[in-house]
């Protein structure tokens, strides 16, 4: 399959709009002993939120927040561990489990700006484009077609290219892109936005503004 590809903006940013909600504020608040956080007006849960944060060590913190949004995805000595890493390395980019990288960074972003900069700063990626295809293709538009279409358009350095040579190559199946990709948003039958962590793909790793792009996929894949 070949499509043309017109990367409109691609943009840095510190933290994903709308991945906190306000009643995960209002979860978290109760979980950092703030009293009455049900009476607290919406526009000032986070500033809240961040001030009861404060009142604890910084690996305390990251603990119960750790817990709240991973806890059925990690025991307590995963998320012991990951609490003190978090405030040396950026573990939203190095933990072996991609599948959690978005939620890591997620808790990892509202931590850094809670402590005014404890926590190492992660940044993410938010790649606005249209794709529309030239043979023909009009089934949906997943995240491993994406991948796999801007290879092309990345430079040879990027990390996915460099990790995932084939997948993003050849027919071979490229499942992590579920995980590569936080988010991928369809605006119109061509035009998208997608998310991912600067460590997967920084905006200066896209080195053309319009180009065509092929993907290839396994005849299961195709069907």
């Amino acid at each position: 399959m070949k499509f043309n590809i017109i990367l409109n903006k691609a943009t840095t940013v510190e933290e994903i709009e709308n991945y906190w909600t306000n009643q995960d504020y209002v979860n978290l608040l109760q979980l950092f002993n703030f009293p009455d956080a049900n009476t607290i007006k919406p526009e000032n849960l986070r500033e809240m939120l961040f001030m009861a944060i404060a009142d604890f060590e910084p690996n305390e913190a990251a603990e119960i927040v750790l817990a709240y949004k991973l806890s059925e995805n990690l025991n307590e000595g995963q998320i012991a561990q990951i609490s003190n890493d978090m405030l040396i390395d950026k573990v939203c980019e190095e933990y072996p489990e991609i599948d959690l990288h978005y939620h890591l960074y997620s808790v990892n972003q509202l931590l850094f700006k809670a402590y005014n900069g404890k926590f190492l700063n992660c940044k993410a990626t938010v790649v606005d484009f249209s794709i529309t295809s030239l043979d023909g293709f009009e089934d949906e538009i997943t995240k491993e077609i994406v991948l796999k279409s801007f290879n092309n358009g990345i430079s040879d350095r990027n990390v996915i290219k460099r990790l995932f040579s084939d997948q993003m190559n050849t027919e071979e199946s490229f499942e992590q892109a579920e995980d590569i990709l936080w988010e991928l948003n369809k605006k119109d039958a061509h035009n998208f936005t997608f998310i991912t962590s600067e460590y997967w793909l920084d905006k200066d790793e896209l080195v053309a503004s319009e180009f065509e792009g092929e993907c290839q996929l396994t005849e299961d894949e195709e069907e």
